[in-house]
């Protein structure tokens, strides 16, 4: 007796950002922000992280979208657009 075992589509972290630019073929480069407590001075820092996403969902500059971790697409693309939650 076997079992198939489904796969989910929701493995991988997903992050929201905003689309700072879409000047290449396919890709998108999102700007992620985030704040954490620094650990010895306690105080809230502010980050901000780029990342290389495939624009399968043809988001243009100043969209926010939800991208989702995926094993590599190319050299520098890691992500994938999930939605786009505001244009």
């Amino acid at each position: 007796m076997t079992t198939k075992i489904k796969k989910t589509e929701t493995a991988g972290k997903t992050f929201t950002g905003v689309v700072v630019s879409d000047k290449m073929q396919g890709t998108i480069v999102v700007k992620m922000d985030y704040k954490f407590q620094h650990p010895l001075y306690k105080k809230i820092v502010k980050r901000t992280k780029k990342i290389y996403v495939d624009n399968n969902l043809k988001a243009v500059i100043g969209d926010t979208i939800k991208a989702r971790e995926v094993k590599p697409i190319s050299h520098l693309k890691r992500f994938t657009t999930v939605s786009i939650i505001s244009k």
